[in-house]
């Protein structure tokens, strides 16, 4: 028996698709003790959007280190906070016109949800917040409220208020445009929904399955929430950070957030680092209302700022994470066009899509079967019916359609597997 079967929670879940011990990462590849290599297109669910020990973070953080430098600083002030900031508003902010302040929250993404939740209750005074269909949002009871899946509701152990749902894009089929159910629920005083303090919403929906809302639906929503006077939250935890092929997944739809969480990949190095970003005349928080110890972990703050500074400068690298994004869908259609008898159907965007398959059953047999043949690959979706490629951005095209290759033939397979044993039953 080993020592994570003896003394690790039965919470565990990666480990149990992924069953080897790593010892060893770098760029899109992981390898295990044993010296296997593995083509990683889960990237820390969404966290590693530079690859592993990118050599220019890494080397920014061990000279950081080396130096002296604070690493645990609260919410003080440290001179590796404002290079963040200072880099932050330079490169992000200004160029888009975003006059948005920055909170520093406890360093998960559900934790900047929670804040982002609370913040709107104030300013609004008011409870209800309005959230969507196979929406997550995190698993800390705010959070939790606002997520759909019910795999992870049901473990709250106490009932979840103070979020109404509503139907997210293309949840009534096509033709069906659900902000005017949401504009109609609002304007009807007998509606029993309580006018909200805010819409929470993921522009791509990372674990509901990678259903991407057209840009017009949002453009919508977004009247809907001025003309209510709604705040206007972006989950942009995963889909955030260049995955979609902008920096915010939402800068194609032209719209304008009210507040936008972060998280994930922000630290650019898979450091803990969240922050809630909120238009500056909301920023209604009083000292300390909203804290957390780990608020301050400035080795996130050198490694962010220097991604920022690395990757976002100009707009090449966000144009080539567009290129292979386009890549990627045409391989998947092909894949698709290979399997006519599943029906695959295409979601996504940029860097974050996925082929939707037929159950859950079959996709974690595929995955299984990638994982056998060197591919770490996940699934999404209320049923895991969702095959979904979060590859480091920065994977070269080679190990792209390595990877495409593994899972094409592992489908093959398991397809295969599954006709012979049909027929061995019979």
């Amino acid at each position: 028996m080993t020592v994570f079967q003896r003394r690790e929670s039965e919470v565990q879940s990666y480990a149990r698709a992924f069953p080897v011990v790593f010892d060893q990462a770098d760029g899109a590849r992981l390898t295990d003790r044993d010296g296997r290599s593995y083509l990683d297109f889960l990237a820390g669910a969404g966290t590693l959007n530079y690859g592993h020990n990118h050599p220019k973070l890494r080397d920014a953080l061990v000279d950081y280190i080396q130096s002296g430098g604070i690493t645990h600083g609260l919410d003080m002030h440290t001179e590796a906070k404002e290079k963040f900031l200072e880099t932050f508003e330079e490169v992000i902010l200004a160029p888009r016109e975003m006059d948005h302040v920055v909170q520093f929250t406890g360093p998960t993404g559900a934790n900047a949800v929670e804040a982002a939740m609370k913040l709107a209750r104030q300013v609004k005074g008011r409870n209800n917040i309005i959230a969507f269909t196979n929406g997550f949002h995190g698993v800390t009871l705010g959070a939790l409220a606002a997520t759909g899946n019910q795999h992870h509701r049901g473990a709250a152990g106490v009932a979840l208020t103070g979020v109404d749902r509503m139907p997210f894009d293309g949840y009534m089929g096509d033709g069906y445009d659900t902000t005017d159910y949401l504009d109609q629920v609002l304007s009807d005083a007998s509606s029993g929904v309580e006018r909200p303090a805010a819409v929470i919403v993921e522009c791509v929906q990372g674990e509901g399955g990678l259903k991407a809302a057209d840009f017009g639906w949002l453009r919508h929503l977004e009247a809907v929430c001025r003309k209510h006077d709604i705040l206007l939250i972006v989950d942009d935890i995963q889909a955030g950070c260049g995955r979609t092929g902008t920096f915010f997944s939402f800068e194609p739809a032209g719209i304008k957030p009210d507040i936008i969480t972060l998280s994930k990949s922000l630290s650019g190095f898979g450091l803990p680092f969240a922050v809630t970003l909120i238009r500056k005349d909301l920023d209604a928080w009083v000292p300390g209302a909203h804290n957390g110890t780990f608020r301050g972990n400035n080795h996130a703050f050198v490694t962010a700022a220097t991604a920022l500074d690395l990757f976002w400068r100009d707009g090449k690298f966000a144009e080539s994470v567009r290129e292979k994004g386009d890549y990627l869908t045409n391989r998947f259609r092909r894949i698709a066009e290979r399997f006519p008898e599943l029906g695959l159907k295409l979601r996504g965007r940029g860097l974050m899509q996925g082929l939707v398959y037929p159950d859950g059953d079959l996709t974690g047999a595929i995955c299984k079967e990638c994982f056998k043949n060197g591919l770490i690959i996940e699934t999404s979706g209320p049923n895991d019916e969702v095959i979904k490629c979060l590859c480091p951005l920065i994977i070269d095209e080679a190990d792209l359609a390595k990877g495409l290759d593994i899972l094409e033939e592992a489908t093959a397979t398991v397809l295969a597997r599954q006709a012979s044993q049909a027929a061995a039953a019979e």
